[in-house]
């Protein structure tokens, strides 16, 4: 069995479009969830009332398990090992880095951590659609955000009209073609599309609330109002899929994918096997699953995004099963994903 491994997701944009208030809302709107936080600036994060104020390589813990710290970026390996290590129950880990941070080294942190408790979980790029023409021409550096990004949030479109913002969207998707993009208004986006959000029990009569349960009575209908954004696409098959082609899927996924999640059986000569697959974005991860009941006889997978062609979506997949044999040397496409 594969061990559990902690996605972190890497919040970035520039100054002033929306990086804390996407947090804020997270922290806010993701009941049963334990979310670590590094905040990769000298600030704050204001939850509901309260003010979690942080100094480099100060921690606070909050009764939910929200871990909201405050380091340099040359720390991000160190902090990693504070929040993620074999009796950590975090979720998720959400790195807000700086309105001026270089997005490409906040993905090279990460990704390139020795820490085997976590996994990239992506770039999520916030661009404020009243002020990114004005900050893109004079930081022309922004395009080259927007190419990387795994997830664009085109936020406070409130306070632009619908002309706007299809230009807009459309300026992104010829930057970007591959990335999922989600409009929203004060980062209000759906948590499942980032993440897996557990089904943890409510706390029994008598229980301490926990920040959570507290927000979620307090606001009931606010999260009424929330609305998904995204598409959640299943694909199973009793069948061993191809590996080359199964990876080749993968580095040319449907536009709108942003991850991709479940077990799949791959076949190749005489070898076979099951892997936990892992991608977000470009980002490819086939762990070795081992057995155990829990484990699938065949392949089961999630496709997560916005605006996704469903039927493609499952064609492409269901063209991975082999209609003849296939050589052994295929394996290695799968290999190359594989951790060492």
């Amino acid at each position: 069995m594969a061990k559990k491994q902690i996605p972190v997701i890497v919040v970035a944009g520039f100054l002033g479009s929306g990086k804390t208030t996407l947090l804020n809302h997270l922290l806010r709107n993701t009941r049963g969830a334990r979310i670590g936080v590094i905040v990769n600036d000298f600030g704050s994060v204001n939850i509901d009332s309260m003010m979690v104020a942080g100094q480099v390589d100060s921690m606070v813990s909050l009764s939910n398990g929200c871990l909201c710290c405050a380091v340099d970026v040359s720390d991000m390996d160190a902090m990693l090992d504070k929040l993620a290590h074999r009796s950590s129950d975090l979720d998720v880990i959400v790195v807000e880095a700086s309105g001026l941070a270089e997005p490409r080294n906040m993905i090279r942190l990460v990704a390139g951590s020795e820490n085997e408790f976590v996994t990239y979980g992506g770039l999520v790029l916030v661009v404020d659609a009243v002020e990114f023409e004005a900050a893109a021409a004079q930081h022309p550096e922004l395009e080259q955000h927007v190419a990387l990004a795994d997830l664009l949030l085109l936020n406070k479109i409130d306070r632009i009209d619908g002309d706007a913002h299809d230009e807009l969207l459309t300026r992104l998707c010829r930057m970007n073609s591959r990335a999922a993009v989600v409009s929203t208004e004060h980062g209000r986006i759906d948590p499942a599309l980032l993440f897996d959000i557990p089904d943890r029990p409510d706390p029994q009569p008598g229980e301490q609330l926990t920040l959570d349960r507290l927000l979620y009575e307090q606001d009931d209908d606010h999260h009424a109002h929330l609305h998904d954004g995204y598409d959640a696409i299943t694909f199973e098959s009793a069948n061993a899929l191809h590996p080359r082609l199964l990876v080749d899927f993968l580095e040319n996924q449907p536009a709108g994918v942003f991850r991709i999640k479940g077990y799949v059986r791959v076949a190749a000569g005489l070898n076979s096997g099951s892997y936990l697959l892992h991608t977000v974005g470009d980002y490819i991860r086939f762990d070795p699953a081992g057995r155990g009941d829990d484990i699938p006889d065949g392949t089961q997978l999630v496709v997560i995004g916005a605006d996704l062609d469903t039927e493609d979506v499952r064609e492409r997949l269901r063209a991975c099963v082999p209609a003849e044999p296939v050589s052994a040397d295929a394996m290695y496409a799968i290999h190359r994903f594989t951790p060492r």
